[in-house]
């Protein structure tokens, strides 16, 4: 079978949890060829379960050595950017775990170098686009089953850590290592799904609490209302530190209201479009008739090793990926937003000052608190609260 030669940079959390879906044969085309890790524990582990692939202590090195022709990027967040663009300076496909970076201004420079190699394939590791609840919910909003949009909301606080998992890297929850809190770490799926299925809000207002519930110094709690293009409006909340959390996706249209929780999506389905029953009722309290039915789907949700498929089966016979790489810029805008609304106090209309944000992440990164390293991998098994 012609496989896809691919080094792995970054044997952490995320990256080990790759390279066991690997080792479980869930990637049939994917042939892992190198890894790299500063940790020589790490890099320990991966030879004994890689014993005939390559190791090296830095990224770079792997993407210069000539043992891999795509990368999968698994490293702190402000990384990914450089390495993805190295990576295709070298002729190498990419694969960059989520988020696409820490701000827009960084992310588009690898946008960019992305265009400059039209023939290398490039991908962000957007697992949630696989679940079939989402996919069917973007089909029926796509068809316009639920109608002209009016209003969703997201409650997505079922991302629970504790202190010792904040205490687990040195670069974790601070602004000079991650760059953010639950906004740039649980949320990027959540906040590419609310991009991919509502489009980007023009306005965001959003109250960030920085260290409400842990010993942190970024977000660990988040409420933010939005306004979308042609009037529909929004609120998204989130935060790591609610016992027990909820997930539940509202999507509410002008024939329906579509409900995704615990695993099931509901649709309840209007008779008459709510528009034109509000012009033509003769009564001032009557609703539409609704009918709510459990909706069917395909029941398929590949996550990772969905993605990781999809990004072979593009690089050897042109497929279609999950998601573009270049995608990543619209959720991570959506989050820089809500950031700068809340540092601001205000709020804020897209396109945003990127110049502005960057200034004021800046400042939070020179006065980011040091801590030490330390040589803690955690199983990441259980740890997605928004599947």
């Amino acid at each position: 079978m012609n496989c896809v030669k691919l080094g792995v940079i970054g044997v952490g959390n995320m990256g080990t949890g790759h390279l066991e879906n690997f080792l479980q044969g869930l990637c049939p085309e994917i042939q892992v060829t190198a890894a790299a890790d500063r940790r020589e524990s790490r890099r320990a582990w991966f030879t004994e379960h890689f014993p005939e692939a390559a190791v090296f202590s830095e990224g770079e090195e792997l993407i210069s050595s000539g043992k891999c022709e795509a990368v999968l990027i698994c490293v702190p967040h402000y990384q990914h950017p450089p390495l993805a663009i190295s990576a295709m300076r070298h002729g190498l496909h990419a694969m960059v775990e989520k988020p696409s970076g820490v701000y827009t201004l960084q992310v588009k420079e690898m946008n960019a170098e992305a265009d400059r190699h039209p023939e290398l394939t490039f991908g962000l590791m957007f697992n949630q686009r696989t679940d079939c609840l989402y996919r069917k919910m973007k089909e029926m909003l796509d068809s316009g089953e639920l109608g002209t949009l009016k209003r969703m909301s997201w409650l997505i606080t079922n991302w629970y850590r504790t202190q010792a998992y904040y205490d687990s890297g040195a670069w974790r929850a601070t602004w000079a290592g991650e760059g953010g809190g639950v906004l740039l770490n649980q949320c990027p799926h959540q906040l590419d799904l609310l991009q991919w299925l509502c489009g980007l809000p023009e306005k965001v207002r959003a109250f960030c609490h920085e260290g409400k519930w842990h010993d942190i110094e970024v977000e660990d709690d988040v409420t933010a209302y939005l306004e979308f293009p042609g009037g529909a409006t929004g609120v998204f909340v989130t935060t790591t530190g609610d016992a027990p959390g909820s997930n539940r996706l509202e999507l509410t249209g002008t024939k329906g209201k579509l409900v995704c929780e615990n695993r099931k999506l509901l649709f309840s389905r209007l008779a008459v479009d709510e528009r034109v029953w509000c012009r033509e009722a003769k009564g001032g309290f009557e609703t539409p008739p609704c009918e709510t039915v459990e909706v069917e789907t395909d029941g398929r949700n590949e996550q990772h090793a969905g993605v990781m498929n999809a990004f072979a089966g593009h690089i050897l016979r042109g497929e279609p990926l999950v998601a573009d790489g270049r995608e990543g810029l619209r959720g991570l805008t959506l989050s820089n937003a809500m950031h700068l609304s809340s540092w601001l106090g205000k709020e804020i209309t897209l396109p945003f000052d990127e110049e502005k944000f960057l200034e004021l992440l800046n400042r939070r990164r020179a006065a980011s608190r040091h801590k030490e390293e330390t040589d803690i991998t955690l199983g990441t098994a259980g740890s997605f609260g928004g599947t």
